[in-house]
């Protein structure tokens, strides 16, 4: 017993991650998880089994410190730049110089990026470079997913000047690199797939949960509405952009991941019902191994529903602002009256005032400063998280976590 039990710790040596060395590649049968920390908004890189890559979203928040986290690595790039690097240097064993999918939660500028007088324009001169401009601008997306194409009138025309940014981007690339843009559709899991060899990973899977209101049953691909008809509707309880958000669930095997982008499950008082869009979502993910908290970790997401439902090994929490987390909501996280057993909590960005805050109970993350990579090993049994150095690109492993075994 104590034998096995001693390799059973060597494992992630094994595995090549050794603390203090730069990260080791992704080869091929790995699904890896890339939480990438700019301090300005959420930004993730999905390498899949057969190296198809995927970006989700890229933000960039202007909200200035002590509002928001000092930017990582530093101000000598902007964080979409900073975004694009990241994606090149992880895709480099590929090799890509695209990415195959670019998957846009929602239209707000922590995830998409915001512009202002100073934002620089592209070398065509047809739109500025932020956030998910400027990563796409970098590195190539062969397929965009979005929430709102072609119209972007869900559930009310955006005529944001970040919004018609957005739009230019779009038409530029469409033309310029060939691009193409796609509505993500709820109910479907053939909208994302494997490119390069699905034959070789049958057990690979996305299914689309969610989208402006829109939730799969569980059954097939359909789908119900779970917005009411906002005709007679008070504007003030139209759903708001974070209720519209974008949800996935992602399966390797026995492995399963979520994110549902900036959804919410606890609505403000006096606010209907189905402003819960978490519930509804939980119900058809059921369990998973590692659950992105949803709008960051705020205070009116992960209700006790959906963290009861979804009972994850590993909770990740992409943070850079003061109200990430809650304290009810890192509560909730930890309490095994809504589920038993072990779980361990990463973020990526906890601020000092945070802490003041919050005191003793950040003291139970197991990590509070870095990328948070899982990388999940061939097959989908058994992952691992990984912290790695935020403060240059060395891509340093700071920690190592798990093996963790998968459901």
């Amino acid at each position: 017993m104590r034998l096995a039990l001693t390799l059973f710790l060597a494992l992630p040596l094994a595995f090549g991650q050794t603390i203090g060395e730069a990260l080791p590649p992704w080869t091929p049968g790995f699904l890896d998880i890339h939480h990438i920390n700019t301090g300005k908004g959420d930004s993730a890189l999905l390498i899949f089994p057969d190296g198809t890559s995927m970006l989700v979203d890229a933000g960039e928040t202007l909200r200035p410190p002590p509002r928001i986290t000092p930017p990582k690595p530093d101000d000598s790039r902007p964080p979409g730049e900073w975004i694009a690097r990241y994606a090149s240097h992880m895709l480099r064993a590929i090799p890509a110089e695209h990415l195959d999918y670019a998957l846009l939660t929602h239209f707000h500028g922590d995830h998409m990026g915001e512009i202002d007088e100073r934002t620089p324009a592209s070398a065509t001169g047809r739109y500025k470079l932020t956030g998910i401009t400027q990563a796409g601008d970098r590195v190539p997306f062969r397929l965009l997913l979005d929430r709102g194409w072609p119209n972007y009138h869900c559930p009310a025309p955006s005529t944001s000047e970040m919004m018609a940014n957005y739009r230019d981007f779009i038409m530029a690339r469409m033309e310029l690199s060939g691009m193409r843009v796609e509505r993500f559709q709820p109910g479907r899991r053939d909208q994302i797939v494997l490119r390069r060899e699905p034959a070789k990973y049958p057990n690979f899977e996305i299914r689309n949960l969610a989208a402006n209101g829109a939730i799969w049953t569980g059954e097939g691909s359909e789908t119900r509405g779970h917005f009411p008809d906002l005709a007679g509707l008070a504007k003030s309880d139209w759903p708001s952009e974070n209720m519209c958000s974008i949800a996935f669930r992602l399966r390797y095997g026995r492995f399963d991941y979520f994110n549902g982008g900036d959804i919410i499950g606890g609505p403000n008082e006096g606010s209907p019902e189905w402003h819960d869009v978490e519930t509804p979502v939980a119900r058809v993910t059921g369990p998973v191994d590692v659950h992105v908290l949803n709008h960051d970790g705020f205070h009116d997401s992960a209700n006790a529903f959906f963290v009861q439902t979804l009972r994850p090994r590993v909770h990740i929490m992409s943070v850079y602002s003061p109200t990430h987390p809650g304290q009810r909501v890192l509560s909730r996280l930890f309490s095994t009256r809504l589920y038993p057993g072990p779980r361990d909590v990463f973020a990526t960005n906890i601020m000092e005032v945070t802490r003041v805050v919050l005191g003793d109970s950040l003291s139970r993350l197991k990590s509070d400063q870095g990328h948070i990579l899982v990388r999940v090993d061939p097959g989908g049994d058994t992952y691992c998280v990984i912290i790695l150095d935020d403060s240059t690109e060395s891509f340093k492993v700071k920690a190592v976590h798990g093996p963790y075994e998968s459901r």
